[in-house]
């Protein structure tokens, strides 16, 4: 594992895009979101590049992959990555035929030797969509049924994902195309044709990529810098050392700390694992918000009136560390409070996690706590 890192860390060049403006749109619901993905889709003319973590075997999975098959039919441009780990449950059959109708099709993050365990935990987390090279999409959703509320485990599932048009399209493009590349051998950032010139206009923002351990830094700067209040909502809390003593000392200067979190879980041991950090954190005054109103998946971190930000990275060390992300900063005001509304209503659909909760002596909470602390960085 040490060694595998230490390999990637080599080949690491930090990225950040500039700060730009577009319109943006936040979509907090599974079946608005894919209402206007698939009429994007439907709609384009030159191209489509798509990238997601996870692609399923399902009915949405099939009316979205039928979907790319009929543009690359049309003529379309058709280029679609898939995560290899994350998407491991695709037929190969679905595969050879997007294929066989035109569109280009790559795995990423393909497992390798030497270091084959670090480069099976290593995985490409991002879920970017470019239409034209003038829409984009970005945020947390996947490609599954209980993305739009169909698992009756997890629903409704409660998650953030951004439209965007204008001039922050051409870096999600271009973070597409880097990924394109790695995967398939082909080079087409030169190309002017997946470029247009695009409006600059709407909110302040930049895309930030993120690979073994830039993120934390990104994470750092933004609790440093808070003054009042911060936000974070996430799936899985299993902050760094460096992350969790920078919100403790947050709380200390009087910052307000909300932190969202899911009452139910996808994954086992992921909420064993927050249990220590949580009580600490609860016990220097930090509010603890249980989601009860389904699944909560949202990756956000709001700061004061200065910045909010949303993506794909969660609050966890495997997005710290292992995990390729690609998160949003949002420097607008009146966007942030709008967000601030969202986490609002969130917070009122859930519970306060109260300290007795997780404390005291409970043999089975202390085994897997336990076990949760030995493997947290592969949570």
């Amino acid at each position: 594992m040490a060694l595998g890192r230490r390999k990637q860390l080599s080949k690491v060049q930090r990225k950040n895009y500039p700060v730009r403006q577009s319109r943006i749109d936040l979509i907090t619901a599974g079946p608005d979101l894919f209402e206007k993905l698939f009429l994007d889709i439907k709609h384009a003319k030159k191209h489509i590049h798509i990238l997601f973590y996870i692609v399923k075997n399902d009915k949405i999975s099939g009316e979205f992959l039928s979907l790319l098959k009929k543009k690359a039919e049309e003529g379309v441009e058709v280029r679609l990555l898939l995560d290899w780990v994350g998407s491991l449950r695709v037929k190969r059959k679905l595969i050879t035929g997007l294929k066989e109708a035109g569109v280009r099709f790559a795995f990423c993050h393909v497992p390798k030797l030497p270091y084959l365990f670090y480069s099976s935990q290593s995985r490409n987390h991002r879920k970017i969509t470019v239409i034209d090279g003038s829409i984009g999409y970005l945020g947390g959703y996947n490609i599954g049924k209980e993305y739009v509320n169909l698992d009756s485990k997890l629903c409704p599932w409660r998650d953030y994902h951004l439209r965007m048009t204008g001039e922050g399209v051409n870096d999600l493009q271009s973070e597409f195309l880097c990924d394109w590349r790695d995967a398939s051998g082909t080079d087409l950032l030169r190309d002017a044709a997946y470029f247009p010139r695009l409006p600059q206009e709407g909110l302040r923002h930049q895309h930030i990529p993120s690979e073994a351990g830039y993120l934390e830094e990104t994470f750092l700067a933004i609790i440093r810098n808070s003054r009042r209040k911060i936000i974070i909502g996430t799936p899985y809390f299993i902050p760094s050392p460096a992350l969790f003593q920078e919100l403790r000392r947050a709380l200390d200067r009087g910052v307000r700390l909300s932190i969202i979190v899911p009452s139910k879980t996808d994954h086992p041991l992921v909420k064993e694992a927050s249990y220590p950090y949580l009580r600490v954190l609860l016990k220097e005054g930090a509010r603890i918000y249980q989601y009860m109103n389904g699944f909560y998946h949202a990756k956000i971190l709001l700061s004061d009136d200065t910045v909010c930000d949303i993506g794909t990275a969660n609050f966890d060390k495997r997005s710290l560390y292992l995990n390729h992300e690609l998160n949003c900063y949002i420097y607008d005001k009146a966007f942030i409070q709008k967000a601030e509304k969202v986490l609002e209503q969130d917070m009122k659909d859930s519970k306060l996690l109260m300290l007795k909760n997780i404390s005291g002596f409970n043999a089975i909470r202390w085994l897997r706590e336990g076990v949760a602390k030995s493997v947290s960085y592969f949570l």
